[in-house]
Order: C-alpha cells, then sequence, then structure tokens
C-alpha cells in the first residue's frame, strides 16, 4: 500500500523522528523570518526580548512570539517521542500501528504549528491547538502503551 509515493507495508518510524526535528524546527524559522532584521544570531535566546524591543507592530510581535514557543513546544517533547518511536520498535509493535502513530505524530505537530501560529490570537480557536497537542501526546503514549502490552505478552 502506498500513500504518497511511500510504501506503508514498511516500517517508516524512524524516518518521522528526523521529520518531527523539522516540525520542530520549522516555526523558529518563522520566527526569525517575522522578526525583520530584530534576531540577533550571537543571542538567539534573546528572539523574544528582541523583538519586543524593535519596531514591529503588536501583532507581528505575537505571532513571533507565538512561533518560537510552537518551536519551544516541539523541543520539549521530541526527546519523549524519539523514545517512543524506539521502544516501540525494540518491543515489534506491527508496522502498521507504528506507521500510523508516528505519522500521525508529524501531522499532529505540524498542525499544531499552523493553528498556533496563524490562529493562536484569536482565544476561541485556543481549545483547537490544545486538541491538536493532546492528538500528539496521545500518539506518543499510545506507541508506550502498544511498546509495553507487546513486552508484557
Amino acid at each position: 500500500m502506498a500513500a504518497l509515493g511511500f510504501d506503508l507495508t514498511k516500517n517508516l518510524s524512524y524516518y518521522t523522528v528526523p521529520a518531527a526535528f523539522f516540525a520542530c524546527f520549522f516555526p523558529h524559522f518563522i520566527a526569525v523570518a517575522g522578526a525583520k532584521g530584530s534576531f540577533d544570531n550571537a543571542y538567539p535566546r534573546n528572539l523574544n526580548e528582541d523583538v519586543e524591543k524593535s519596531t514591529l507592530d503588536k501583532e507581528a510581535k505575537q505571532r513571533v512570539a507565538r512561533a518560537q514557543a510552537a518551536s519551544d513546544n516541539g523541543f520539549e517533547t521530541i526527546g519523549l517521542y524519539a523514545a517512543a518511536v524506539v521502544a516501540a520498535n525494540v518491543a515489534g509493535v506491527d508496522t502498521t500501528s507504528l506507521n500510523r502513530l508516528t505519522i500521525g505524530y508529524v501531522v499532529s505537530r505540524f498542525a499544531y504549528v499552523f493553528v498556533y501560529v496563524n490562529l493562536g490570537a484569536n482565544r476561541k480557536t485556543a481549545p483547537v491547538r490544545s486538541g491538536v497537542w493532546l492528538a500528539g501526546i496521545a500518539a506518543i503514549m499510545t506507541l508506550f502503551i502498544k511498546a509495553g502490552n507487546k513486552v508484557t505478552a
């Protein structure tokens, strides 16, 4: 079975770890581009502070902050995700489950970035962001549970 040119009968789960890393780093690029010269690569962790001091309008400053927050959030969970991928593979979780859960996680990360950066200014859409984040965490936890079930079977 092939989807988007990928053979889903083969285990693609390890390939999703670099894809997840890219999904974490991508919003940082959005933040830097939105900072319009306020980004100082010598002190990258000062991005939000530097943007606040800039002449950007309030909406642009908030968008940069949301993009950077989306990046930070991704990096906060990528270690857990990578561990879940390894655990599920070592335990022998079936390929179909591995592919669905790992590709689903990566899709959830890109959806999270989109929702947070583009819809985050609207408090009414905040639950959407939380729901997308929860879907990604659910994929991680399901990988661990399936790994545990395999090992104890």
